[in-house]
C-alpha cells in the first residue's frame, strides 16, 4: 500500500459558486518559497512563532491543490490539506449531518442537536499519515456511537461511509471500528470549537488511525452493508488504518 499526504491532492471540480465555497486563490510558488523559509524560522524560534504560521497555512493548504504548502516544516502543529481547494462555510444557522442508510430511524442532526447531546473529551495525539504528529491534542465532541444508536441501525449493516461538504472527500470504517469508544463526531478541537479550517463546525475524529479517517467538514453518515472504499482507500491507501501497524502496533490509540 503506498502513503501519501492525508487529504491532499489534486483539485477536482464541484458545482459551487464562489459565493458558496471559500476557494479562495491558487498558491503561487512566490508564496511557498517565502512561507517554507518562514517555517524553518518557525521550527527555530519556538511554539510562538509555529502556531502563527499555522493560523496563516490553515487557508492557504486548504487553497493549495499541489500539497506543496503542507511540506512547510511548522514544528510540532497542524498541517492543511483538502481535495478539492475549500468547502462552503457552515454555521449553526445552516448546518446539518444527515444519517440514512440501513437504519429503521433516518434524521438529521443540528449543530445545536449535537451539542445538547452528551459530550465526550479525549486528549490524543493526531498522527499524519506521512510521519508529522501533533501531540495531546484536546478533541471534544459525540461519540460516533451515541449518534449510529439514535438512527436503530439494521442488522445488515456492517459499516459507515462519511461524505464532507466539500463534495468529494469521503471515508468509511467497519461497524465495529465506528462503535470504539474513541472515535468522535467533533465539535471541539485544542481550545475550542472546530474550525473552517480544521474542517469545521464539525468534523470526525478516529483516534487510534492516521489523520486521513479522521475526514474534515463532515456532513454525512450512511449506514451500509460493506465497506466502502474512500477517497484514499481507491487511490491505494488502507482501509484498516491503524497508526504503526506497519511498525508492528496495535489498534491503541496514539
Amino acid at each position: 500500500m503506498k502513503f501519501g499526504a492525508a487529504q491532499s491532492g489534486a483539485a477536482k471540480s464541484d458545482t459551487a459558486t464562489p459565493a458558496q465555497t471559500d476557494r479562495g486563490s491558487p498558491v503561487g510558488r512566490r508564496v511557498v518559497l517565502g512561507l517554507l523559509a518562514a517555517g524553518v524560522a518557525g521550527v527555530l524560534g519556538g511554539n510562538e512563532i509555529q502556531n502563527g504560521l499555522a493560523r496563516v497555512l490553515g487557508p492557504l493548504g486548504n487553497h493549495d491543490p499541489t500539497g506543496l504548502v503542507g511540506l512547510i516544516p511548522v514544528g510540532n502543529t497542524f498541517r492543511f490539506y483538502s481535495v478539492t481547494r475549500g468547502a462552503p462555510r457552515r454555521d449553526a444557522t445552516n448546518y446539518r449531518l444527515t444519517l440514512g442508510g440501513l437504519v429503521d430511524k433516518p434524521r438529521s442532526f443540528t449543530l445545536d442537536d449535537l451539542r445538547s447531546m452528551p459530550q465526550t473529551t479525549l486528549v490524543r495525539d493526531f498522527q499524519c499519515v506521512t510521519g508529522w504528529r501533533v501531540p495531546e491534542v484536546r478533541w471534544s465532541g459525540v461519540r460516533l456511537a451515541d449518534i449510529l444508536d439514535a438512527v436503530a441501525p439494521r442488522t445488515t449493516a456492517t459499516a459507515v461511509r462519511f461524505t464532507s461538504f466539500d463534495g468529494t472527500y469521503t471515508e468509511s470504517l467497519t461497524l465495529e471500528q465506528a462503535r470504539r469508544d474513541d472515535v468522535l463526531v467533533a465539535l471541539e478541537m485544542i481550545d475550542g470549537p472546530v474550525t473552517h479550517d480544521h474542517g469545521g463546525p464539525v468534523r470526525l475524529y478516529v483516534a487510534p488511525m492516521y489523520g486521513y479517517k479522521s475526514l474534515k467538514w463532515l456532513d454525512g453518515i450512511e449506514l451500509t452493508s460493506e465497506v466502502v472504499p474512500g477517497y484514499w482507500e481507491e487511490r491505494g491507501y488502507w482501509i484498516d488504518a491503524w497508526v504503526g501497524e506497519s511498525n508492528g502496533r496495535d489498534d491503541d490509540p496514539t
